[in-house]
């Protein structure tokens, strides 16, 4: 009998912190519009941000938009202590890579880290993009503020490493700029490169690319929806990985969707007034992103951005044309809008790096059988684990159910041709690992 009470102690324990985490509600406040503000205008003010601009300037180019965001790091390190480390990161692109590199260039990323104190070789990625560009993807020297596409992706890491720098992490965190992107996603295979050689351990990527625009092209006007893109399997799958899905399902259930869902759970959690959309795509159809390099490598990855794009506003030169405004500059920028994405992603951020890592060699049996039964490998620092469970059909994990510190566990009832099932580490803190999808059968 005591057992049993200690054990729904624990159960109620983690499930009234996981939800009651004052922290989280901290980190919302925290998150400032007028400093977002203050750094769109900073990085648009800089005239053009094109990958092979100027990088001898003080005042414009991309070679002075990273001198500066390397200076804010270091600054927001200074504030901490020390508790970041600022670097470049960088690779010689050659001009006969493709045709919108005409010259051979240095693409350079600046990244800081917040080193986890139990997990430090497990990684969470925040990035935004430094560079932008105009209608020819060539023109190096006009006006191309960028101020939405993507000054404000950049200005939500900016912001995140401001706000999450105060406090101390389990796992690490990367605020991260990359560069290319208009050219070819550059910045970003060189960064995922960068992890593969020294071994990271990459829990996800957090890709933001365009997080200040409220007012979309069709008409529509919304401060509260975003998208959330992901790809629904590795690249990178086993040709045995691919047979299992077709006999077990697990179509939409990769390492990039289930962080899209943790996003999806964690913003309706903590920010329940914001309506975030899972869009099971890759990206924007026919376009890409900075999350993608690292999908190619087999890391988690999705894109976070705006629903409502306007597209008079994106890779646009600076003109009136039959009435209508084009280019991408301050003013259609919504800085309290890019506040709240900001917001998501920090809370994203903290949670993950909060949380112990997900189970290993998680395995599913039941077959012909009236209950579903789990099992998986330990997790050092699990308070205990929780399965979850939906219809096949289900965008989002509709049940959990805590089952302490085990590992295996069957419940009973729950027949195992009629769901998808999960499994999550908790920590004592009550925030939770991604969720696994079962990577094998058993009976």
């Amino acid at each position: 009998m005591i057992k049993f009470i200690s054990f729904l102690f624990i159960c109620f324990t983690i499930s009234a912190t996981a939800q009651n985490d004052r922290r989280m509600y901290d980190i919302i406040k925290a998150v400032s519009a007028n400093r977002i503000e203050a750094d769109i205008t900073k990085l648009a003010g800089f005239g053009t941000r094109h990958t092979l601009s100027d990088t001898v300037s003080s005042t414009r180019g991309i070679g002075a938009a990273r001198r500066w965001i390397k200076q804010e790091f270091e600054n927001i390190s200074t504030q901490c202590k020390g508790c970041l480390d600022v670097f470049y990161q960088k690779d010689l692109v050659k001009a006969a890579e493709n045709n919108r590199i005409t010259k051979d260039v240095w693409v350079v990323n600046v990244a800081a880290i917040q080193k986890g104190t139990k997990y430090p070789n497990r990684y969470i990625i925040m990035s935004g993009d430094i560079d932008s560009r105009i209608s020819d993807p060539n023109n190096f020297t006009d006006d191309s503020p960028g101020a939405n596409d993507n000054a404000s992706g950049m200005a939500g890491a900016l912001e995140a490493a401001r706000v999450l720098s105060k406090y101390q992490f389990e796992n690490s965190i990367v605020y991260l700029g990359l560069s290319g992107e208009e050219q070819g996603l550059f910045g970003g295979k060189g960064f995922a490169k960068y992890a593969q050689e020294n071994n990271w351990e990459i829990i996800g990527v957090l890709n933001n690319d365009m997080i200040g625009n409220i007012q979309g092209v069709n008409g529509v006007v919304s401060n509260r929806d975003f998208r959330i893109f992901s790809e629904p399997v590795p690249p990178t799958e086993t040709e045995r990985q691919r047979n299992r899905r077709r006999f077990y399902g697990g179509e939409v259930d990769g390492i990039s969707r289930q962080l899209a869902r943790y996003v999806h759970k964690t913003t309706k959690t903590f920010m329940p007034e914001m309506n975030p959309m899972l869009i099971y795509r890759l990206d924007r159809f026919g376009r890409g992103g900075h999350h993608r390099p690292f999908n190619d490598v087999g890391f988690p990855g999705i894109r976070i951005m705006e629903a409502h794009e306007n597209y008079t506003q994106q890779h646009q030169d600076i003109r009136m044309e039959n009435g209508v405004e084009y280019g991408d500059k301050l003013k259609f920028v919504n800085f309290d809008y890019a506040k709240k994405l900001t917001a998501v992603n920090a809370l994203s951020l903290a949670s993950l790096a909060w949380a112990p890592p997900e189970p290993k060699n998680v395995a599913i049996g039941g077959i012909v059988e009236p209950s579903a039964k789990l099992k998986w490998d330990p997790v050092e620092g699990a308070a205990g684990y929780k399965i979850y469970w939906r219809d096949t059909t289900s965008p989002n994990w509709d049940h959990s159910r805590f089952v302490g510190n085990v590992t295996e566990f069957t419940l009973e009832g729950i027949v195992i041709d009629n769901y998808f099932f999960g499994v999550a580490t908790v920590g004592e803190n009550g925030h939770e690992s991604v969720v696994v999808f079962p990577s094998d059968v058993f009976r």
